[in-house]
């Protein structure tokens, strides 16, 4: 090693050196396909092993014994083959991602894209770039999945486009989305969902017990600017500056269509491009406005009337298609780019091309998760872990603590956030009851060690999309990367709102609408 390299090293941080360790040893590893092909042969053997042991536990809610289920009999064997193309094409994030990407595609092959992000550069205070793509990300969660395959993406090329590390951009952007999924300015599907496992388990204590949707609400609201300060703070401060200078050549950069004109003004051709674009960007929102806004819109929930429920947020993706899609097409006819349907059928074939390696990644990565839920592991695990935090005997502040890093501890395992909280919750909400906490402060407590390790899990079902949206970038990234970049943004998240938290109980605020801390 020369001198100039060793001084280098001398003077990273202790920190700096174990996410180095981190990501050396994780990229050491398979390819992430292989990986999960391996973890999915390795809960087949577990499934064999735990089965021939007398291991046996109660579900909390309906008092089910749950046993560990082998995969290694007849039966299993069985269920493997004939689910195989099932679990495939069942995979909830591959056909979200597909579709969003056509239009996305669409987008960037007619040069809209490109010639949006330039528009933004060129005009855009570069000091606010980092803020602007935590915060975007924080709020885009409201959508779950237009965070994953529009937000997260997109950070990077702004950054790239500014001149800095595209991995940068891509941390600060799924830190905002998946990182920050307890914070947003309004509520999400997940909310109700939520607060209606908390009412019922609530309810094994004092049968009138009601839980509202925006039990949280106050808290998120507060946490959109924690969250966003603290995911400026690392990215800026951390996370760049560990990455260095990015010298790479990425596989797509849609602000440059060549070498020669990438950073160029727009020319009039592109600005009109543009306003076109946009005029039916608006024309679109505003139909879309028309069918939602009224009671009796069509995109409302047509037995209750309601949006949280509606045909509009259960069909979001198909709206991130459409919005990508008509602006992407009308700005490559005005410019000229698309000169018929064929072009702009070929554009999005390019663009799916690109995912190969990814369909490839979630084809393993289907079969792990259906495997591991199958055989019970998951859910054994997750009422162990709520069972052994209930034996240690806590109170108080250091009780909601233990549950916070329990929740975090259990979802790098079991990736579902209901489905976690539909275990816990029966445990833990009438335990904390017991002890003077309200099921509301319980679910918080929980929503937020849930939220923070979700950006260095790979059982987080959108994990391998980060990981094929990295390699653009550089293809020796891999998991290792990702969970080494994303560990200073789980660590500070987790550790910024456990201080809240305690503050929040030391001022004794409501944590939403109607709901207090305690428990009388």
């Amino acid at each position: 090693m020369s001198n100039n390299n060793k001084d280098k090293n001398e003077k990273r941080s202790l920190f700096l050196r174990f996410l180095d360790g981190i990501e050396y040893i994780g990229n050491k590893l398979p390819h992430p396909a292989t990986l999960f092909a391996m973890f999915a042969f390795l809960v087949l053997l577990l499934s064999g092993v735990f089965a021939t042991m007398d291991l046996v536990v109660e579900h909390p809610t309906t008092g089910e014994e749950i046993r560990p289920v082998s995969l290694l009999t007849g039966e299993g064997v069985r269920m493997i083959v004939e689910n195989m193309v099932v679990n495939f094409t069942s995979f909830l994030p591959l056909g979200v991602v597909l579709v969003a990407m056509l239009g996305v595609g669409v987008a960037e092959g007619s040069g809209f894209m490109g010639a949006g992000l330039r528009a933004i550069v060129l005009s855009a205070p570069s000091r606010l770039i980092t803020i602007v793509t935590v915060f975007a990300g924080v709020l885009s969660n409201a959508a779950s999945e237009v965070g994953y395959v529009v937000i997260v993406p997109l950070g990077a090329v702004i950054f790239l486009a500014f001149g800095r590390h595209p991995m940068a951009g891509l941390a600060a952007a799924f830190a905002g989305v998946s990182g920050g999924y307890s914070a947003n300015f309004v509520l999400g599907t997940i909310d109700p969902l939520l607060a209606g496992l908390s009412q019922e388990t609530a309810r094994i204590i004092d049968p009138a017990y009601t839980v509202n949707p925006a039990a949280n609400y106050y808290f998120m609201i507060a946490s959109v600017f924690v969250i966003t300060a603290i995911g400026t703070i690392i990215t800026e401060k951390i996370v760049e500056p560990r990455l260095g200078k990015y010298t790479g050549t990425p596989d797509v950069d849609p602000t440059k269509e060549d070498d020669e004109n990438g950073m160029q003004q727009l020319t009039p051709m592109e600005k009109k491009g543009l306003w076109s674009a946009l005029f039916s960007f608006l024309i679109l929102a505003g139909l879309v406005l028309w069918a939602l806004i009224p009671e009796d819109g069509i995109l409302r929930d047509p037995e209750t009337g309601g949006i949280l429920h509606s045909p509009f947020l259960d069909g979001i993706v198909a709206f991130i298609f459409i919005a990508f899609l008509v602006p992407g097409i009308t700005y490559g006819f005005v410019t000229g780019k698309f000169k018929n349907d064929s072009d702009v059928i070929n554009s999005m074939g390019k663009t799916i091309g690109t995912l190969g390696v990814y369909i490839v990644l979630v084809f393993f990565a289907a079969q792990f998760v259906a495997y591991f839920g199958w055989t019970n592991l998951g859910l054994i695990l997750a009422i162990k872990g709520a069972e052994g935090l209930q034996a240690v005997g806590l109170t108080g502040y250091t009780l909601i603590f233990a549950f916070m890093i329990v929740s975090a501890i259990i979802n790098m395992f079991m990736g579902s956030a209901s489905a976690k909280w539909a275990i816990m919750a029966p445990v833990f909400v009438p335990m904390f009851m017991l002890v003077g906490f309200s099921p509301e402060l319980t679910q918080l407590a929980y929503r937020i060690g849930d939220s923070t390790t979700n950006i260095i899990t790979p059982m987080m079902s959108y994990f391998a999309l980060i990981v094929a949206f990295a390699q653009k970038y550089d293809k020796s990234y891999g998991i290792g990367t990702i969970i080494a970049t994303m560990l200073p943004y789980s660590i500070g998240f987790f550790l910024v709102w456990s201080v809240m938290v305690i503050v929040w109980l030391i001022i004794g605020l409501p944590i939403g609408p109607g709901s207090e801390i305690y428990y009388p």
